[in-house]
């Protein structure tokens, strides 16, 4: 009787992992690939952000080589500019800061080396909201510290997709 007791508990088992499995599947989750791009060789000009290294990074793991020059590059990429920005979201009662915004705005254009006009300029803008309290100044100047690098990726993988729309032109 133990055995039969032990068997349908194992049962029980299998069964709720091969239902979590398929309702896995079925919402269609799946993890992130690889960004299909079109190109294979970029160039990077441009002001040198905080971003430069990170975005460097993720093209050579999607499988894009930073060209050195222009010649060698299918596609050009210009970093413009970065902004960010702090600012007061409320107050206490007695007038204390309760909670900033922080705002990571990076602009940037593109153009194949044979076309001379330039794409319009476009914006990848990140937004955190965080909590402020003056007696945790430094558990808060560390939050605020890991929120910007945060919003620094998210710019980096809204860039890449951004890079994934552009379709070159045939030669």
């Amino acid at each position: 009787m133990k055995e039969t007791a032990m068997q349908k508990a194992i049962m029980r088992r299998i069964s709720l992992f091969v239902l979590f499995t398929l309702v896995l599947s079925a919402c269609g989750f799946q993890l992130r690939g690889m960004a299909e791009l079109s190109f294979k060789t970029l160039y990077i000009q441009g002001a040198t952000l905080s971003i430069s290294r990170d975005l460097k990074q993720s093209l050579k793991t999607n499988g894009v080589q930073v060209a050195e020059n222009v010649e060698s590059a299918e596609l050009l990429l210009e970093l413009v500019n970065e902004a960010y920005e702090k600012r007061i979201l409320s107050l206490s009662g007695g007038g204390l800061v309760r909670e900033f915004e922080l705002n990571y705005r990076v602009n940037f254009r593109t153009r194949e080396p044979a076309n001379p006009i330039w794409s319009k300029i476009q914006t990848v803008q990140a937004r955190r909201d965080f909590s402020y309290n003056d007696n945790a100044l430094l558990g808060k100047a560390d939050e605020e510290s890991r929120l910007n690098a945060d919003m620094r990726q998210d710019a980096v993988r809204e860039v890449l997709r951004r890079l994934t729309a552009i379709k070159l032109s045939t030669k």
